[in-house]
């Protein structure tokens, strides 16, 4: 499984939080993220910033991206169930 590093990311939303003033607080952070983060994750993150101003090593799981000929059978699946169901509606349109 290919994971992701949302460390950076993290770093970046508790700074931003910190200049503006901002309690970092679970719902703040989860706001801001650009991908989901579990909650353990973000308590961690949170506990850690809070006792020493640094942010642990977050990596979650990477999305799975589906390759060309995935996409391509999928769409020739979908196109075939369409076809099917306008050949059905034409039918009782006669």
């Amino acid at each position: 499984m290919l994971t992701q590093d949302v460390s950076q990311e993290l770093k970046q939303v508790l700074e931003q939080l910190q200049h503006e003033g901002k309690e970092p607080s679970i719902a703040l952070v989860k706001a801001r993220l650009s991908t989901s983060v579990p909650m353990p994750a973000l308590i961690t993150t949170i506990k850690s910033w809070k006792s020493a101003q640094r942010v642990p090593k977050i990596e979650i799981a990477a999305p799975e991206q589906a390759n060309d000929s995935d996409k391509i059978a999928q769409l020739e699946k979908q196109v075939e169930a369409l076809t099917a169901r306008l050949t059905v509606l034409e039918r009782q349109l006669r």
